[in-house]
Order: C-alpha cells, then structure tokens, then sequence
C-alpha cells in the first residue's frame, strides 16, 4: 500500500502551491470584502489549466484522473476555499459530458471549458427541493424541436456570473427521478434573472437565484438522453463529495497551521504558549481528525480512478471532511483568540466557507443515508 503522491503528482501540487502563495492566498481577503471573485483571477486560473482538469487532452484539457483533480483543489483550498468552486464545477461538468455526449457536443463544448471560455454552473438545488434533488420542478416545456425552460434553481454556486449552466428540469410527467433532463446552455441574460443572496461564507462565490423565463434549448443541449439526466448527472457527481471533503480539510489545515505558528511564536506567562497542554493538546486532535478524512477523501479518489466501487468512502469523506474541518478550524480561531477574531486573519473567513461544505453536495444527513443503504439494503436502511 503506497500513501505517497506520484512525482509527477508531486510536481503538480508544487506548482499550484506556487500560484497559491503568489496569487490567490494575498488577495482572498479582497475577494471575500469585495463580494465577487474578479475577472482576471479566473483568466489566471484558466491560464495555468485549472478549468480543464477533467477535459480531454484531444479537447485542450490536462486530462487528471480523480487524485490529480483531488490535489489541484486541495492546494487552491488552502488559499482560498471558494475559489475553488469554478473549478471544482468545471471538472464535476466536463465529466458529465464527455461521459454523456456524442462527437460533436464534446468538440462544441469542452474546449471552451478547458480554456475558461465557459464558466459553468450546475443548476440542480431548487427552493423546496435541495437534498430531495429528484423531485425537482423546473419545467421543459415542448417548443417546436427543442423546449423552453421555466422555473427557479436556487442556492447555485457562481450562478451570479456563471456563463452557462448544467440545467436540470423535468421534461416528462413521470414522477421523481424518471422524467428529468439534463441540458447544457449558456445563460442567456434575456431568458434568466438572477440574484445574489447573502451568504454567512464563501462571499465572493456568486451564490445565486436564477429565475427562467422560457430559456430555449434544443435537441442538440441534451446532454446523453431525454429523461436520464438526473441518474447520469448523479453518477458524474459521485466523487465529488470526496473532493469537497477536501477542499474543507486543506482549508481547516490552513488554519491549524497557524494555530501551531502562532503557539511557537505567542509566550505567556513567561513562556511559548505551545509548552500548555490545554492549549497544543486540542490541535493535536484536530490535526489527527483532518488527517483521517483525508485518508478517506483520497481513498474514494483512488477507487474511483481503479474503477472500485467507491459510493461508501466518498459519502463517509463528505460528512466527516466537513464536521471535523468546522471543529477544527473553529478551535484555531480560539487558539488565536482576538487574532482570529479578527478579519485582518484568514481565520474567520474560512471557518465561515468551512461551514458551508457542510451542505452543498449532500448533508451529512444524505450521505449518511447513502452509506446505510449500502451497509444494510434498501429493505432495511431509513
């Protein structure tokens, strides 16, 4: 069993850690006071291939595997966790569709991903429907060839300044899951209204409402087949509460680091405070807890990569990654006391994003559920 990154893995993670520390990690805070991730950071992104983690090399994209992706946005998490989100969206998507799409819809589509042409949202949480995802209500309404879209997504990740969308919407009357169509579509700003909502974290991510008006879509937006979207969408989507389990643990990581900094360089009572157990004992457990859910987030990446199952470890990351990323970076915080209180600090920002990976993608009440239906059978689970 080999816990060791790959050297080329290795010098992935470096050359992110670099962009990091030179680019992203000095202006989150702006980011964060400003509301809105600038234009010209994501042309950066794109420019060092962010965006094409997950696209084909024959359509312009770095073409990672699962663990690949999984290091490129743990070390953007420790800069800045949001940011990630364009991302983290961009691999979700481009999968989905080079696992779904014919030829032609790869060759229109996935490039302009990879080069940030095309920053994509995935429109799927509805106002009565988040962990109930297949009862969504969005209708796709017959139109000629094609189908107009009306409705309201909500709560949507960059919606606020995403370009296109991954739409999710009912085309047919069958109930639940059955009936739902995935489309890929730019958001045309004549067709869909947004509005930005006011978030406790990630405040410059563009959370957004988006409110369809008859947004027309085509035969040629489908993306694999009419009514099968969301059982395509959410076998495209299943690592992902791996990589959000660590974007959360790279993010409470940060903060520990500084925890233990500021416990080296920080003396009372005549000497470093680290030499108190009360105080260096905590983030010993907590560094532990973060340690584990990365073990585990990495495991379901690598079973994925090795065609394993991996539903289990996946949805074990995506409840424990978060809960043990809040605790932890909630602890230092305290251990900087008013240092961390203090908004000139990363601390509070990312205990404030921590906190809300702990709902996109599944609660910890859904992947819960996922896991007991594995270990017990449907017939016996909740």
């Amino acid at each position: 069993m080999d816990f060791l990154f790959s050297a080329e893995q290795e010098a992935l993670a470096g050359k992110v850690r670099a962009f990091v520390d030179g680019r992203l990690a000095p202006a989150a805070a702006g980011f964060d006071l400003d509301g809105r991730i600038p234009p010209e950071l994501l042309a950066d992104m794109a420019a060092e291939g962010y965006f094409g983690l997950r696209v084909p090399a024959e359509y312009g994209g770095l073409d990672l595997d699962a663990v690949g992706t999984g290091v490129v946005l743990e070390e953007l998490a420790r800069g800045d966790i949001t940011a990630c989100y364009p991302v983290l969206n961009a691999a979700l998507v481009a999968g989905v569709l080079n696992a779904n799409c014919d030829d032609t819809q790869k060759a229109a589509w996935l490039p302009e991903i990879a080069r940030g042409e095309a920053i994509v949202a995935v429109c799927m949480t509805e106002r009565g429907h988040g962990t109930d995802a297949a009862g969504l209500e969005l209708k796709a309404e017959p139109d000629g060839d094609g189908w107009r879209l009306t409705g309201e997504k909500t709560s949507i990740m960059i919606g606020g300044f995403a370009t296109h969308g991954l739409v999710f919407a009912r085309t047919g009357p069958e109930p639940r899951s059955r009936g739902v169509t995935a489309f890929y579509t730019p958001l045309d700003e004549r067709y869909v209204t947004r509005t930005t909502l006011p978030s406790l974290g990630n405040r410059s991510g563009g959370r957004s409402t988006l409110v369809f008006d008859g947004l027309p879509v085509g035969a040629g937006q489908v993306v694999g087949g009419t009514g099968l979207g969301f059982v395509q969408g959410m076998r495209g989507f299943d690592y992902s509460r791996a990589l959000i389990a660590l974007m959360a643990v790279a993010a409470a990581g940060a903060s520990i680091e500084d925890a233990f900094e500021h416990c080296r360089t920080r003396e009372a009572f005549g000497q470093s405070l680290g030499r108190f157990q009360g105080v260096s004992f905590p983030l010993v457990e907590h560094a532990t807890y973060l340690h584990g859910a990365r073990l585990v987030a990495y495991e379901a990446l690598w079973r994925n990569d090795a065609g394993l199952p991996h539903r289990v470890p996946a949805n074990m990351a995506k409840w424990w990654g978060p809960r043990a990323s809040v605790d932890a970076a909630h602890q230092a915080l305290l251990t900087l006391g008013h240092f961390g209180w203090s908004e000139d600090r990363p601390l509070a920002r990312r205990l404030r994003d921590v906190i809300g990976t702990q709902l996109g993608d599944g609660t910890a009440g859904a992947t819960k559920l996922v896991i007991a239906r594995e270990f017990l059978g449907r017939e016996h689970a909740p």
